[in-house]
């Protein structure tokens, strides 16, 4: 059986599968980014294509990814509309949504994320 090649975004940003291991990582002292996805989703393959630099450059945040179809209740809970969105946590709080209308590029990513800091 031949292994497939992980794509290194894989390695860069981790799965939330479950409620509660979402709910553990956005409750700590450290900066969640979670981006909400779909397997189906267009435009989430197209962030994955330019998502890897800007995780390297942004490094202060853990980088976690989360299937919204498997999820929903957490993605209905936090105004998650469309995706990709991206989510930044502390402390149990939603610190700021990049929506998925102003995620398509990675300038907008960036912008975003700059001005987090």
């Amino acid at each position: 059986m031949c292994k497939m090649d992980s794509k290194e975004s894989e390695l860069l940003m981790k799965t939330i599968t479950t409620a509660e291991q979402f709910n553990e990582l956005i409750s700590g002292q450290q900066k969640v980014l979670v981006k909400f996805y779909a397997g189906w989703c267009p435009d989430c393959t197209r962030m994955n294509m330019f998502i890897d630099p800007i995780i390297e450059e942004y490094n202060q945040f853990d980088w976690y990814e989360l299937n919204r179809d498997e999820l929903p209740e957490i993605a209905d809970k936090y105004d998650v509309m469309g995706i990709p969105s991206l989510l930044i946590f502390q402390n149990g709080e939603k610190l700021a949504h990049l929506h998925s209308a102003n995620a398509k590029t990675p300038q907008q990513v960036t912008e975003f994320l700059a001005a987090q800091q």
